[in-house]
């Protein structure tokens, strides 16, 4: 599995990250999947790389962590690209988040860690995106562990599930599944319906807008808490 990283990212992100333990764990619950995550790839804008969505109030509501513009920042690699903590955006993001989920049933209960994380002052885009990540992969128990790239992967060919297969120096072969590109903010993919997970939880403003697919998975922690587990995986038991 290769994916992008990704600020807070999306249910689909996760789903297709799991997917490949998912199968597994129902023989060996004690099975760890290596998912690969890009980071030989140049920086690309208004992408799930520095933005999520949650579901605010007002409706579908983006956070972006803004980044520091020095020299041709669209050909410097995603790893070399730094957080600007000039702009109050971590302020931002927690007053968003607040108003949005505190209400939901489990999020005093990660509230202060996650609020922790965008605290921290981590100077570079991909290790505040991989503690996020760590932290998610954590608290919903996903036996998957993230291993960087090597270098870059260039696609290889065509999937039948719509993702390709790259081929790079990671493990010796192919990585499998290709997601770096299909996973958007501006594409739509079909990645939670061919897994089966198109399906709705408890969200606070559903009684408002109805049910919103794939926002960040943080949508999904704070509203199911222990449960999120179970909907990432109990389709494939």
């Amino acid at each position: 599995m290769l994916l992008s990283t990704a600020f807070f990212p999306p249910l689909s992100w996760f789903a297709a990250a799991a997917e490949d333990w998912g199968r597994e764990v129902a023989t060996n619950p004690s099975s760890v999947c290596e998912v690969y995550l890009e980071a030989h790839e140049n920086y690309c804008k208004q992408s799930y790389r520095n933005r999520c969505i949650i579901a605010a109030a007002g409706g579908p509501e983006a956070i972006s962590v803004p980044v520091v513009h020095d020299g041709d920042i669209f050909h410097t690699p995603i790893t070399g690209i730094r957080v600007d903590y000039t702009d109050p955006w971590v302020k931002k993001a927690e007053r968003a988040i607040e108003s949005a989920y505190s209400t939901s049933a489990y999020f005093e209960y990660y509230r202060d860690d996650v609020f922790a994380i965008l605290e921290s002052g981590i100077p570079t885009l991909w290790d505040l995106n991989l503690a996020i990540i760590n932290f998610f992969i954590r608290k919903i128990r996903l036996g998957i562990r993230i291993v960087p790239t090597l270098e870059f992967l260039v696609p290889e060919r065509q999937m039948p599930s719509g993702g390709v297969a790259a081929r790079g120096l990671v493990n010796g072969g192919t990585v499998g599944q290709d997601y770096r590109y299909i996973i958007h903010p501006k594409r739509e993919n079909t990645i939670l319906r061919d897994l089966n997970l198109e399906k709705p939880y408890f969200q606070v403003f559903a009684g408002k807008y109805g049910f919103q697919s794939d926002l960040s998975v943080m949508d999904l922690l704070f509203n199911e808490g222990p449960q999120s587990l179970l909907y990432l995986v109990n389709w494939r038991a």
